[in-house]
């Protein structure tokens, strides 16, 4: 199953590019997020992998997470023109996806961010999943982008939302 998801954020390409790379902010915008450590490299940088717990309802998720792609690898004074890319592989129990993330200046002060999804399922009950609900999985992913706009525009909290 793949995907394209896009978002524009009203800062600039820099700054919105900074607020992704800290570990820090993870917990703020990516709902669910229980743990998100590295086990190899530094985070967020290229080859790093990481050990990632998300919470679904009632039932806790575990994932590795590996690095593909930074570009650039230093996000201070990020020359004009310049696409930034985020990508990285999760696997998990009967799942494997590809995410690449892709940020590019819309303006002075505004950012797009254009995330291509790719999922591929092993066991029979993702599978399923895949085939009866695959607008779940690009709705989850459009609710990630919103809720780090929110985060980096207006500095919202999603853990901090009432049920």
């Amino acid at each position: 199953m793949k995907y394209t998801n896009s978002i524009e954020i009203a800062l600039p390409l820099e700054r919105v590019a900074q607020l992704l790379a800290v570990p820090a902010h993870i917990p703020k915008w990516l709902r669910g997020v229980v743990l998100h450590e590295p086990l190899s490299g530094i985070h967020g940088h290229l080859g790093t992998k990481s050990r990632v717990v998300m919470q679904s309802g009632k039932r806790q998720i575990e994932c590795t997470e590996t690095i593909t792609r930074r570009e650039p690898t230093d996000l201070h004074s990020i020359p004009q023109g310049t696409v930034v890319h985020f990508d990285r592989e999760i696997v998990g129990a009967g799942m494997w996806s590809d995410i690449h993330d892709r940020l590019t200046e819309a303006s002075p002060t505004t950012t797009l961010w254009e995330q291509d999804s790719e999922y591929r399922f092993s066991n029979l009950l993702m599978r399923l999943l895949g085939l009866l609900m695959p607008s779940a999985f690009h709705k989850q992913s459009q609710q990630h982008m919103q809720d780090f706009k929110a985060f980096a525009e207006q500095g919202k909290d999603v853990r901090e939302e009432k049920s």
